[in-house]
């Protein structure tokens, strides 16, 4: 009889795009949940491996106490206003966004937002609606030859600095962290912001919310603003504030504003609704259906990732995170099961770790490799699930400082990877991996286990023995195992000279208790054994 394994739980607590729920419904139970009602929600959580939401959900610590098989909260949209990442991050839970998906739809609503500003389209619209014709009431201004302030050239301050350059417009920006070369390939001069807001006919701001960020633009900065000037904000709410502006628009100061969102969402009740120069529309940067859909697929994959053990580029909790090119995706795994060894092989937590990564890959950012191989190191040591995104803090609780270390130089292999650490005792214990072949063929493949050259691939249960070198040793550990039903899959010994100590490491089929590992040892007068189970790496 067969038993069926329960295929892991994703929550969607919000709509989520159809092509996004079919990238999830092969492989898991895909439930649905009313985020907004917290009952439902705090009921649905104890099965979840995963969670959906939008903006609506509150994704906090009592929500992720609440679910302790949760590997992953996915955000189907840029920000992460909802979900408290740093309770997520405490638990070793992956929180994962979609930071490109509305990039483009949030540039072009900045643009239709500053066009409506210009020309008074929405007051028109609705006075023409109202059955008024006054066309010398909603006369506007032209775009070409205004100058054009862009606050902040992230991304979507990029893609809204090349459409209003089609304009004919002059464009200068304001953004500490961006160098005067890369906005001069833009064709934008970087200012300071006081600079920006004197020169500027149309302003468009493009910024995080952050501590640093929220009221950016107030009552001060305002004042010194060109006379007539158009303020565009479809970026976060609270970065202007919205009363200074009011009392600008109506002392004639700023011209027009198009707001797009709000210090406080939703939002029904602003000092800016009284202005007819104010075109206000309710939070839709996002709301496209490119967009929407974009997010969710981006999310769906994301959490298959997660779910599957895989490292996910978008996890905002995740150091390291980012793209990780190709070629050292095949390394990930292999760093994760180096990590695992060591701890094996060493009997315990190191003092200090030093990832080391040799070969032609460093021409790429390994970073990650660091965390893999922490995440290693760890799994086999504490009780709580070790993921990428709290193996950092184990260490750090734990006092064990981590350090990668990268050479171009040549070895044996085209790429290296060791992970060497400093025991308490004084003692330091290596083991190094390489990948041998590629693609579906690729095998993970130990070198070294603590100064002891070998090639036994890197899977399934191993076993280490460390003893005198004789004769009789082989027989003794086939023997010793053989009685308890235990199947030899592969054997290797190392030594460095004969009659000294060897290493021998064994492939077994079937798990090693601690009693049955002891008595295969001291049948063979072994100095040191372990055991590490790769079966469930990566």
């Amino acid at each position: 009889m067969t038993v069926s394994t329960p295929r892991p739980v994703v929550l969607l607590a919000e709509e989520l795009a159809p092509a996004a729920i079919d990238v999830l419904a092969t492989d898991f139970d895909v439930r649905h949940v009313d985020g907004t009602d917290r009952v439902a929600l705090l009921a649905a959580l104890p099965d979840a491996d995963a969670i959906i939401v939008r903006s609506a959900t509150q994704v906090d610590a009592e929500a992720i106490k609440a679910a302790p098989r949760l590997k992953v909260v996915a955000r189907a949209g840029v920000g992460l206003d909802n979900v408290d990442a740093a309770a997520a991050t405490a638990r070793g839970v992956m929180v994962v966004n979609a930071p490109t998906s509305n990039i483009v739809s949030a540039a072009e609503q900045a643009v239709a937002l500053l066009l409506a500003v210009a020309r008074n389209t929405a007051s028109a619209s609705a006075a023409l609606k109202a059955g008024e014709w006054k066309r010398a009431k909603y006369t506007g201004v032209e775009v070409q030859g205004k100058t054009v302030g862009v606050v902040g050239l992230g991304r979507i301050g990029v893609l809204f600095a090349q459409r209003m350059a089609a304009f004919g417009t002059r464009l200068i920006a304001y953004d500490p962290y961006v160098q005067p070369a890369r906005a001069a390939q833009l064709g934008v001069r970087l200012v300071g912001l006081e600079e920006l807001l004197r020169e500027s006919d149309f302003v468009s701001i493009h910024l995080p919310k952050t501590p640093e960020t929220v009221g950016l633009i107030g009552a001060r900065e305002l004042a010194i603003a060109k006379p007539g000037i158009r303020i565009v904000n479809a970026a976060r709410g609270g970065l202007v504030d919205e009363q200074a502006l009011a009392d600008a628009l109506a002392d004639g100061r700023v011209a027009a504003a198009g707001i797009d969102v709000y210090a406080k969402e939703p939002c029904t009740s602003s000092p800016l609704f009284a202005f007819d120069s104010v075109v206000a529309t309710p939070h839709l940067g996002a709301s496209t259906v490119e967009a929407q859909d974009k997010a969710g697929l981006a999310v769906a994959r994301s959490v298959k990732l997660a779910l599957e053990g895989e490292f996910v580029p978008d996890a905002v909790n995740v150091q390291a995170g980012g793209v990780v090119a190709e070629d050292v995706r095949p390394l990930l795994p292999l760093a994760e099961k180096l990590g695992r060894v060591f701890t094996a092989v060493a009997g315990g937590v190191a003092a200090s770790l030093t990832i080391e990564v040799r070969g032609e890959i460093v021409a790429n950012d390994v970073s990650v490799l660091k965390l893999a191989a922490t995440k290693g190191v760890f799994s086999g040591v504490v009780e709580e699930q070790v993921t990428y995104v709290n193996a950092p803090l184990l260490a750090a609780d734990r006092g064990v400082a981590v350090e990668l270390t990268t050479s171009s130089e040549a070895t044996e292999y085209q790429n290296l990877v060791t992970v060497r650490g400093a025991l308490p005792d004084g003692r330091t214990v290596g083991v190094s991996g390489i990948v041998a072949g590629t693609g579906p063929y690729a095998a993970h493949k130990l070198t070294e286990v603590d100064g002891y050259s070998l090639e036994q691939y890197a899977e399934g249960i191993l076993l280490f023995f460390r003893y005198a070198d004789r004769t009789g040793v082989v027989g003794a550990i086939g023997s010793a195992l053989g009685h308890s039903d235990v199947n030899i899959a592969a054997m290797q010994v190392a030594r460095r000279a004969a009659g000294g100590e060897a290493l021998m490491t064994l492939t077994v089929d079937d798990s090693v208790g601690p009693d049955l590992l002891a008595s295969a040892a001291q049948s063979i007068g072994a100095t040191a054994w372990s055991t590490v189970d790769l079966r469930d790496e990566l």
